[in-house]
C-alpha cells in the first residue's frame, strides 16, 4: 500500500478538524484507511540506519508532527493532501463532492504528435492548462509529491505513463510530440541546470555522475532507443525529455499562474488516469476551483496529415449499478434502497439513483474514482459509509467443521508419492498461446473448447490453457542445459478451464468451468514409454481402481495376476488400458502406434469414460518446443475419480 507522509497541523487546517492521534486513527479505520505511524522529520534522521547525520544537523530538522497515512493501492485521489482531506471531508458530511468543469468556447492549446516517430518508443500523449493557480510552497511541495506518488505506483516507476509539468507564461504554443535522434536534442535540464546537454550526454551524465543519481532507474527506459521523446513548443524550445527530466526553462515556481501539464505514456487508459488525477487535485487553487482548460491532442503521419485527434482531460463520469440485494448482502447488512442512496455521497459516488423499482443502484463515478470498476466495489465503499463498527456480528445459522475440499486433498496426496517416485513438480502459466496449446500439439484448434481472451495482453497470453502440457514441455525447453543422461520427470496437477455453455453459478451462465487435471512427462535417452505407463498404474493404485481382469491377464505373468485377489480397491471402480482412437483430439501429438488412453468405469455403469492418455510424443511435437530427446507424457483428469 502507497504511504502518504502529512503534516499534522497543515493537515487538520485543510481538514478543518482536529483530533486526538486516538481519535484521528479511529476515523482513518472508518474511513478504510490507516494511520501507520506517527513521527518527525528529525525522529525519521535519528532512526535512519543509512542516512548518518551530525548532532547539529539532527536539532535543524524540524520536530513537526507528520503522519504516515497508507492508502489502497488504487486510491489514486488520495495519494495527496488536497485529496485525502477533500475524501475525509465528503466522508464526514462537511462538503459536498465537487463539480469538475471544462472550459469551452475559447481557443484550446495544440498538442502535435508526430505519429510515424513516436510510435517507435512512447506512442501517446495527453495534455491540460490549470488557469489562475496561486502556488504557497505547502501546495508546490504537494503537487511536486502527487507527481511522485503517481510515478512510483500507477505509472509503474514511468515505464507507463511520465508527467510533464511547465510554467505555460514561458512557453509558445502550438506544442510538438516527437521523437528524435538524442545528439538532436539540445537543452538546459533541470538538473543540473547550469549547462546545456544534448540528450545522449544528459543519460550518460545520470548514469554515472551523483548528482543525478535519483533519474539514473529511468534511464534504461530509453537509453537504447534510436529515438528519443521529447516535448517542444513552437519555437523548438524543449519542454521535456520524457519519461527522465523537464527542461529548466519551462520549470515551476511559486510565481507560476497557469500550469501546462502533459503526459506520455504506453497505455492511454492509463495516461488519462494519471493526467485526470492530478488536474482534479489541484485545480481547487484556480481562481475558478475545479476548471480546467482542455488541449488538443492531434496525430499527425509522416506526409503531414492528421490521422487521430482527441481532446484531453476527458474527466470520465459514468454510472455503475449493482443490486441492492447484492449490497446488502455482501456486507452482511439489512438497510432501504433509499439509505444505500444516501450514503453514496459520503463516498464521492451521488448522486445515486434507484432503478427497477427501487431494486437497482446506480451510482454515479466521478474522475477521482477510477477504481470502481465492479459492483462489488461499490458495495465495499457503501459498507464504508455505513460503518465497519456499525455491522450487527451475526453467530452463524449452520455450525460446520472445516475441511479439506476432497480434490485438493487427492491432489495433495498425489503430489507426495508422485514427488517419491523420482518426479519434480511445476507450476506453470494458465494462459497461454493458441500455438501453444494447440497447433504445437498438432492438434486441430478448437474454439469450441478454449476460453479466449478479448484483449491479451501479447501473442503468449490468448487463451487459457486445456491442458497441462504446453506448460510442461515449456519447461524441458527452458532447461536443456540440466543432465538428460538418467532421464528428465517432471509433473504437474493444476486447473485448466475449458468451455461449458452448461455450467451455472448463482444466477449467472459463467459458460467455462475448471478442471483439475494430472500431467507428468518423462525426457531422456530413451522413450521412457514404460515409466509412464508404470506411473499411470502407480496412481490407480493409489485411488484404489483396480484393473480390468483382461488388463491384468495381458500385462502381468500367471503368479502376480493370482496376487489381484489382495489388491485394495473400491467396490465397482476399474480402469483398462486400450489404444489411443484415430479420431482422438490428440492422436496427432503421439507417435503412431505408441500412444493409449485410460478407461474407467464407475460404480452403476458399464460405459467406460475416457479419463486421460499416455504415449510417445511425435518428433514434430518435439521440434516446435525445441526439445532435443525423445519424450513420453501422460494426462488424466482426477475430477473423474471423485
Amino acid at each position: 500500500m502507497p504511504t502518504v507522509a502529512v503534516e499534522k497541523d497543515a493537515f487538520f487546517t485543510h481538514l478543518g478538524r482536529t483530533y486526538t492521534d486516538e481519535a484521528f486513527d479511529e476515523l482513518c479505520f472508518e474511513f478504510g484507511i490507516e494511520l501507520d505511524e506517527i513521527t518527525s522529520e528529525r525522529e525519521e534522521a535519528q532512526k535512519s540506519e543509512t542516512v548518518k547525520l551530525s548532532k547539529e544537523q539532527i536539532a535543524a530538522l524540524s520536530d513537526t508532527v507528520v503522519y504516515k497515512i497508507d492508502v489502497p493501492a488504487n486510491r489514486y485521489d488520495l495519494l495527496c493532501v488536497e485529496g485525502l482531506s477533500r475524501a475525509l471531508r465528503i466522508f464526514l458530511g462537511d462538503q459536498d463532492a465537487p463539480e469538475f468543469k471544462i472550459i469551452t468556447g475559447e481557443p484550446t492549446a495544440v498538442m502535435t504528435v508526430k505519429k510515424t516517430n513516436t510510435d517507435t518508443i512512447r506512442p501517446f500523449v495527453v495534455s491540460a492548462i490549470l488557469k489562475d493557480v496561486t502556488f504557497t510552497p505547502e501546495r508546490y511541495n504537494s503537487f511536486i509529491d502527487l507527481q511522485d506518488q503517481l510515478h512510483r505506483n500507477l505509472c509503474r516507476q514511468r515505464t507507463l505513463v511520465a508527467i510533464g509539468t511547465h510554467d505555460l507564461d514561458t512557453v509558445e504554443g502550438p506544442f510538438t510530440y516527437d521523437a528524435r535522434p538524442g545528439s538532436d536534442i539540445n537543452f538546459v535540464p533541470l538538473t543540473p541546470d547550469d549547462r546545456s546537454f544534448n540528450a545522449k550526454e544528459l543519460l550518460e551524465f545520470y548514469e554515472t555522475q551523483v548528482a543525478g543519481k535519483h533519474l539514473k532507474p529511468y534511464v534504461p527506459i530509453i537509453k537504447d532507443s534510436p529515438l528519443y521523446p521529447v516535448i517542444l513548443d513552437s519555437q523548438e524550445r524543449v519542454l521535456s525529455l520524457p519519461p527522465i527530466i523537464n527542461g529548466s526553462h519551462s520549470k515551476i515556481t511559486l510565481n507560476t499562474k497557469n500550469v501546462f501539464i502533459e503526459c506520455t505514456a504506453t497505455d492511454l487508459t492509463k495516461a488519462n488516469i494519471v493526467l485526470d488525477t492530478v488536474v482534479t487535485m489541484f485545480s481547487e487553487y484556480c481562481a475558478q476551483p475545479f476548471t480546467v482548460v482542455p488541449v488538443t491532442v492531434q496525430y499527425e503521419d509522416a506526409s503531414g496529415t492528421i490521422v487521430d485527434s482527441y481532446v484531453t482531460p476527458k474527466l470520465f463520469v459514468r454510472q455503475e449499478r449493482a443490486t441492492v440485494d447484492f449490497c446488502n448482502s455482501l456486507i452482511g447488512i439489512n438497510i432501504s434502497a433509499s439509505q444505500m442512496q444516501t450514503l453514496c455521497n459520503k463516498i464521492q459516488l451521488g448522486p445515486a439513483t434507484l432503478l427497477e423499482n427501487d431494486t437497482v443502484l446506480e451510482v454515479t463515478v466521478p474522475p477521482t474514482r477510477s477504481d470502481i470498476l465492479h459492483a462489488v466495489d461499490i458495495a465495499e465503499d457503501i459498507g464504508i459509509a455505513y460503518g465497519y463498527n456499525n455491522i450487527v456480528k451475526k453467530v452463524p445459522s449452520t455450525n460446520t467443521v472445516g475441511g479439506e475440499f476432497p480434490l485438493n486433498q487427492l491432489g495433495d496426496l498425489l503430489r507426495e508419492e508422485i514427488g517419491r517416485a523420482g518426479y519434480t513438480e511445476v507450476l506453470t502459466h494458465g494462459l497461454c498461446s493458441i500455438h501453444d496449446n494447440f497447433t504445437a500439439l498438432q492438434c486441430p484448434i478448437r474454439e469450441d473448447l478454449a476460453v479466449s481472451l478479448s484483449n491479451p495482453a501479447n501473442i503468449e497470453y490468448q487463451v487459457v490453457r486445456t491442458t497441462l502440457l504446453p506448460g510442461l514441455l515449456k519447461t524441458l525447453q527452458h532447461n536443456k542445459s540440466a543432465s538428460f543422461s538418467n532421464g528428465f520427470k517432471l509433473f504437474e496437477i493444476s486447473d485448466v478451464v475449458v468451455v461449458d455453455k452448461e455450467y451455472v453459478m448463482t444466477e449467472t451462465i459463467v459458460g467455462t468451468k475448471n478442471v483439475r487435471k494430472l500431467a507428468a512427462v518423462y525426457a531422456g535417452p530413451t522413450s521412457g514409454f514404460e515409466i509412464i505407463h508404470g506411473l499411470v498404474d502407480r496412481i490407480m493404485t493409489l485411488t484404489e481402481v483396480a484393473p480390468e481382469a483382461e488388463y491384468v491377464s495381458t500385462s502381468v505373468k500367471k503368479a502376480q495376476a493370482e496376487e489381484e485377489q489382495y489388491r485394495v480397491s473400491k467396490e465397482g471402480w476399474y480402469y483398462t488400458i486400450a489404444p489411443l482412437a484415430a479420431d482422438a483430439h490428440e492422436f496427432n501429438m503421439y507417435f503412431a502406434g505408441r500412444a493409449a488412453q485410460v478407461m474407467l468405469t464407475k460404480p452403476g455403469s458399464s460405459d467406460k469414460i475416457r479419463m486421460g492418455t499416455f504415449g510417445i510424443l511425435h518428433p514434430n511435437v518435439l521440434k516446435n518446443f525445441d526439445i532435443l530427446y525423445p519424450s513420453t507424457v501422460m494426462e488424466l483428469d482426477l475430477e473423474l475419480l471423485m
